[in-house]
């Protein structure tokens, strides 16, 4: 039997400090934190989406393979304006790695801005609006 993908559910971050990591996303990107299924298990979540953030050395199995922080390169869209999130980082004291620049979304064009999170995975926040 044939069958296609609908959609993603949920991704795995590696973390060095669970707590930082998570509040990052809190601040900067306003995730909700969720603790879950006992065992101190953590997930961010945004949409009806979520993040489930592993601390290394305390991964939950299985895991993957090379599980290490700052491998992941993550695009999330955003529903405001370019120069919103721009200042919205500014504010947050976050750097802006490159942005905004023109790329090729999902559903077409967007308007991108790069920065890091504190593990040092790629965080592009993209935008449709004025793209």
């Amino acid at each position: 039997m044939k069958f296609t993908v609908d959609r993603i559910d949920h991704v795995v971050m590696v973390c060095r400090d669970l707590n930082v990591t998570a509040g990052w996303y809190q601040r900067v990107l306003g995730m909700e934190r969720e603790e879950y299924g006992g065992k101190n298990r953590t997930a961010l979540r945004f949409g009806a989406q979520k993040i489930n953030l592993h601390e290394i050395g305390h991964e939950v199995i299985p895991h993957a393979q090379m599980a290490q922080p700052g491998t992941l390169d993550l695009c999330f869209v955003v529903a405001v304006r370019p120069e919103d999130v721009v200042g919205h980082l500014h504010g947050c004291g976050v750097s802006i790695e490159r942005g905004p620049v023109s790329r090729i979304g999902a559903l077409g064009d967007i308007m991108s801005i790069y920065c890091r999170d504190p593990d040092g995975n790629l965080i592009e926040l993209a935008s449709y609006l004025g793209a």
